[in-house]
């Protein structure tokens, strides 16, 4: 919490009681529809909101966040290092939410720097997205974490052990200083999960003995050799997908959600990893990911979650995750992310016949409703804070990841422990430095040598 003035007041934690107590008066309706016009036009309980990435998923972020209904609440900043990256948010989201878009050219920010200025137009108690390649995740949470602000941030949130260390200290800070902060692991708020969890736990299907999920499409992640005009940090940062270092890599950001959703269900996560994997259709591809990963989990019981992934065109595609019981099953994920059309079954053979339970169908996006719950908790004043877990989901990634690239059994220690920091300095980076990763002698980057190279994934 904010020191107070000299006058004995907490500027943040007057406008966090002010917050508090116009989402209450929103609450009843009566009262609401006299006083909110009054309240809004003031303008002070007006939440601001700045955009830091401007990606697909960062726009959409800012979109959902501009469609929260329970106040004001309007767009002040954006940042980027790709000019035509920002200057096509802003044109998208001009076509839905103009009126709530108060960005001056002069509050549009370029550089590495640019994270900075686009928090130093907010006040405490708002909100910033950050929604940059995930290895800069802790650099820019460290920076909202001293302004105060409230944040959402994309997954995953860390991309080796070493930046979730960084990341679970700096979990703590936030929950100290009663910030409140959403992870982009959107299946926790899908209201069809959790009454599948709440049935699960309850025991519809009985005790879960093992569960299955699956993410196989076309190939992705690919880069293929630098063009001219673009700097090799820029390059990287383009493709970061391709590149470990930017964001763990296709596995880290494909594989996330199913592998989150599934460790919910389980009420634990898993404890080692053991996982296979090849590369055999890249091309003239320069990436450092494998194009499919076989993963077997472990849970402290011994359950297994076996989780299947691939890139490759032509291939038998899945997107789908399963929880088998001793008396039944359970749909997770149908066929994508949303909508989950989440369903219980009398044993395993998963017929129409043997259905228990389905939720209703169309569901509402859980993409809405993460920030919906965000915005509530602020303007309530709840307990709200998703970086732990989203760290430990993020870890658990790098654990099944580790397993594949180096052809070892990693335990979850071992991946949090793990010295092999990818990208160390983020927080000091510039526009003329290098790049973190270097092409070698035959123009190549490193890719994993599972068994050669035990210890690091490169």
């Amino acid at each position: 919490m904010a020191k107070s003035n000299e006058s004995g007041n907490d500027p943040g934690r007057t406008r966090r009681e002010f917050l508090k107590n116009t989402g209450r008066l929103a609450a009843t309706s009566a009262l609401a529809a006299g006083l909110a016009p009054r309240i809004y036009a003031a303008g002070s309980n007006t939440i601001k909101v700045a955009l830091v990435g401007c990606g697909g998923r960062g726009t959409g972020a800012a979109s959902n966040a501009l469609s929260v209904k329970n106040g004001p609440i309007k767009l002040v900043a954006m940042a980027d290092v790709f000019q035509s990256r920002l200057d096509r948010s802003y044109r998208n989201l001009e076509k839905g939410h103009a009126k709530k878009l108060d960005i001056p050219k002069g509050r549009q920010f370029l550089g590495f720097d640019g994270y900075k200025k686009a928090m130093d137009c907010l006040d405490k108690g708002d909100v910033v997205i950050l929604a940059t390649p995930p290895a800069f995740r802790w650099v820019h949470f460290t920076y909202a974490i001293a302004k105060g602000l409230n944040v959402f941030m994309e997954k995953p949130v860390t991309v080796d052990g070493p930046t979730t260390r960084k990341m679970l200290k700096l979990a703590e800070e936030s929950v100290r200083k009663n910030l409140k902060v959403g992870v982009g692991l959107m299946i926790r708020h899908c209201r069809g999960r959790q009454e599948l969890k709440q049935r699960i736990d309850d025991g519809e299907i009985g005790n879960i003995i093992a569960m299955r999920a699956y993410r196989m499409a076309g190939g992705a992640c690919t880069a293929g050799p630098k063009p001219a005009g673009i700097s090799e940090l820029l390059y990287q940062i383009q493709r970061f997908h391709a590149f470990l270092w930017g964001s763990g890599g296709m596995y880290s950001d494909f594989y996330i959600h199913q592998i989150d959703e599934c460790s919910w269900m389980r009420g634990a996560w898993p404890v080692e990893a053991q996982a296979s994997g090849g590369r055999h259709y890249r091309g003239n591809s320069l990436d450092q990911n494998l194009d499919s990963y076989s993963i077997e989990y472990t849970y402290p019981d011994g359950t297994k979650l076996f989780y299947y992934g691939r890139a490759m065109s032509g291939c038998k595609g899945a997107f789908s995750s399963y929880a088998l019981g001793t008396k039944g099953s359970a749909v997770i994920s149908t066929n994508s992310h949303y909508p989950g059309k989440v369903r219980t079954y009398k044993g395993h053979n998963m017929s129409i016949d043997n259905l228990i339970w389905r939720f209703p169908q169309p569901e509402p996006s859980p993409y809405q409703l993460e920030w919906d719950d965000l915005i509530d908790a602020i303007r309530s004043d709840k307990p709200y804070n998703e970086v732990k877990r989203g760290a430990e989901a993020s870890l658990v990634n790098t654990m099944g990841r580790m397993a594949a690239h180096t052809g070892q059994i990693i335990t979850f220690e071992k991946a949090l422990n793990c010295k092999h920091e990818f990208a160390p300095g983020l927080d000091k980076l510039t526009d003329d430095s290098p790049a973190p990763l270097r092409l070698n002698s035959e123009g190549k980057y490193p890719v994993p040598q599972p068994g050669i190279l035990k210890n690091r994934e490169y």
